[in-house]
């Protein structure tokens, strides 16, 4: 095999980490994250909600089983670039259609391997998450890869739901399925859309920013803030939207994104996170039942704890068993929660399918009441 090209890893911060090209040319930029799962890397790359962040993966094998169509969460690659170990071009599973290479290289995503993903990994855990270009041209002229990533946009503040949402509402599931959910697409995830599907509720998924009036002549059943990108912050349209329908007490779920947006409508404070939630195990209490969840998430935002315990009607329903962060919370009205992880994504595998259940069950008792 041919020589792979030097390429290398440069943090905000001036360190640099060095590697070699997969044979994927180019610079890429974005905030340095990791996900600590050992699988499901194409589900990972597929997320909208890591639009704009450059993926360190800390499994050491990356590509060893091929790419298969249904287990992408998108239209597209929504990561600036990948950082890892040990790339993999052959593959092996029966119903892998491409190798991961022919896959990145289809989406333009610049990679670098034989980094030491240890080392860096740990190096961002102590410093906390940062911009970072990687490279595998001119790895010479540091000095201007420097002016570069300067001007690239902290993700604190940074809207990117606009980067991913749908541009035009599109339908999905049964049209003749007995409830009606709003979707506002924040960077839905495809197995989302599923898993809502198949227990009975037909779909709309909305732009980012369509508004109560324009969802209502289509006379939803529930509501669905879903998961994406960016700082939530910026997203006024759509905390506006959730505050409408917060105070109106209708059936809605948030995810991720979509439970931060739900929790500032509440007036309700978030805070960037030094490293965020990024794997297929991270601990949840349900503080309900007492029942500990292995959980899916991915997120650098999170929902300030003191903040909510000074709201006479939100209360914190679940809760990360790592670091006592917020995990789900209930909004005084019984058809209103949000949660912080990824229930669709069943690392469990299956400890969080019940807050899909739940939420059909709350549409069908807000009907019945509503009815009666």
């Amino acid at each position: 095999m041919h020589r792979r090209p030097k390429a290398l890893v440069l943090l905000e911060d001036g360190t640099i980490f060095y590697g070699k090209s997969i044979g994927i040319e180019g610079t890429s930029f974005g905030e340095v994250c990791f996900n600590t799962g050992m699988t499901g890397y194409q589900e990972v790359f597929t997320d909208p909600s890591y639009f704009g962040q450059i993926m360190v993966t800390t499994n050491a094998h990356i590509g060893n089983y091929g790419v298969y169509p249904g287990e992408s969460q998108s239209d597209r690659i929504m990561i600036s670039g990948l950082v890892c170990k040990n790339f993999s071009f052959p593959y092996s599973r029966a119903s892998s259609t491409e190798s991961l290479f022919a896959y990145l290289k289809k989406h333009n995503i610049v990679t670098v391997s034989d980094v030491d993903t240890r080392a860096l990994v740990s190096y961002i855990r102590d410093n906390g998450a940062m911009n970072v270009a990687i490279t595998t041209v001119n790895i010479d002229q540091l000095d201007a890869l420097r002016k570069q990533l300067a001007r690239q946009p902290k993700m604190e503040g940074l809207e990117l739901a606009s980067k991913v949402s749908t541009k035009e509402p599109y339908f999905f599931g049964d049209p003749y399925a007995p409830y009606r959910v709003a979707v506002i697409d924040l960077g839905i995830k495809t197995n989302m859309l599923r898993k809502l599907s198949d227990l009975g509720i037909y779909l709309q998924v909305f732009p980012y920013d369509i508004s109560f009036e324009q969802i209502s002549q289509w006379k939803p059943d529930g509501f669905l803030f879903s998961n994406g990108p960016g700082d939530p912050k910026p997203l006024v349209s759509v905390q506006k939207l959730a505050k409408i329908v917060i105070g109106k007490g209708l059936p809605c779920l948030g995810i991720c994104l979509g439970h931060q947006v739900m929790a500032i409508a509440s007036e309700v404070k978030t805070f960037k996170m030094f490293n965020g939630h990024r794997g297929i195990n991270h601990p949840i209490m349900n503080l309900k039942t007492g029942r500990g969840e292995i959980t899916s998430q991915n997120h650098g935002f999170a929902v300030d704890r003191n903040s909510v315990e000074k709201h006479s009607n939100l209360t914190i329903t679940h809760q990360h068993l790592n670091d006592g962060t917020v995990g789900g919370l209930s909004y005084g009205s019984e058809f209103c929660f949000s949660v912080q992880f990824h229930p669709e994504a069943s690392p469990g595998p299956n400890d969080s399918d019940y807050l899909f259940k739940d939420f059909f069950e709350k549409i069908s008792r807000f009907k019945l009441r509503s009815a009666g």
